[in-house]
């Protein structure tokens, strides 16, 4: 199949092999790791993977130096994070696109399915959200530094089929070590976002562009109040989330945290940026929500 792969790594020893297993039939593999301190590089060179090491500072940057700093032996790159499977049936649909060199196509967006606690988050996850993650090297670009956007000049496909995505393999203590980690640098996005003066283009509510729908939907939303509460009813009734079981109520309740703490951080960012003047009088906002 002519398709490269890399994979983004943090201390990743659990879910490393899995997700090579997955890509077993790649023969162009890059684990590209932010200086692991377990045994992540050492699985990725049994398994034959090529290895590049890069300090972390935001994930566009490190999305952005993983497409440029290595050599691909092919023009399409799968992009994963550890936690993510390929299944058979994506595998087949990405070898069929990346075999049509001559249709304009330079982006694809994939699904996600998330996993926990045995089952398929189908509702309370708020799927479908789509994810840039199939890229013919050179013509993409990754902007924002959590939460990444995929821009490119070229069209852009969706396919039907999904990666299957474990965000709870490492336990529930790590998804909130990570998301304390998240919630910090999406605090920070946002308020500098809003010092560019954020504009909601209404006309972009009605966009055939999922991706540009659910950006206005965000900006929509950064103003309503009681924000937490609209999330969960949100994700465990209109989404019917309830029908997700244990699982899609542990889950909506999950991001309500998640959202709180962005809030939280948002505030106190905020209102010490106005102390020291480096922000002018600016609105603000009641929670963000964002994928998880």
């Amino acid at each position: 199949m002519g398709i490269s792969v890399v994979i983004l790594t943090l201390n990743e020893e659990k879910n490393l092999p899995g997700c090579l297993e997955s890509v077993r039939w790649c023969d162009d593999i890059v684990v590209f790791d932010s200086h692991s301190s377990d045994q992540t590089t050492q699985i990725a060179d049994s398994w034959g993977a090529r290895v590049y090491q890069r300090e972390f500072d935001n994930y566009a940057a490190q999305r952005n130096s993983a497409l440029r700093i290595p050599t691909y032996k092919y023009p399409w790159v799968l992009m994963l994070d550890a936690d993510e499977r390929v299944s058979s049936e994506l595998a087949d649909e990405i070898r069929k696109v990346s075999e049509n060199d001559d249709n304009g196509f330079t982006l694809y967006r994939i699904r996600r399915k998330d996993m926990f606690m045995g089952r398929w988050l189908r509702r309370s996850s708020g799927y479908p959200t789509w994810f840039g993650r199939l890229i013919r090297v050179g013509h993409v670009v990754v902007k924002r530094e959590i939460n990444e956007e995929y821009h490119t000049e070229g069209k852009v496909g969706h396919l039907e089929q999904h990666l299957i995505h474990y965000p709870f393999n490492k336990g529930v203590d790590y998804w909130f070590e990570r998301h304390n980690r998240y919630s910090s640098m999406e605090a920070k996005t946002l308020i500098s976002e809003l010092q560019s003066g954020p504009v909601i283009k209404w006309k972009d509510l009605f966009s055939n562009d999922p991706v540009v729908r659910r950006r206005v939907h965000k900006k929509i939303a950064y103003r309503m109040p009681f924000r937490l509460f609209w999330v969960f009813c949100y994700l465990y009734f209109f989404r019917l989330g309830i029908l997700d079981g244990r699982a899609g109520l542990t889950y909506s309740v999950l991001r309500c945290i998640y959202e709180y703490m962005i809030d939280v951080k948002f505030r106190e960012n905020y209102f010490h940026a106005k102390e020291t003047k480096a922000i002018g009088i600016l609105p603000v906002p009641t929670q963000h929500p964002d994928e998880v």
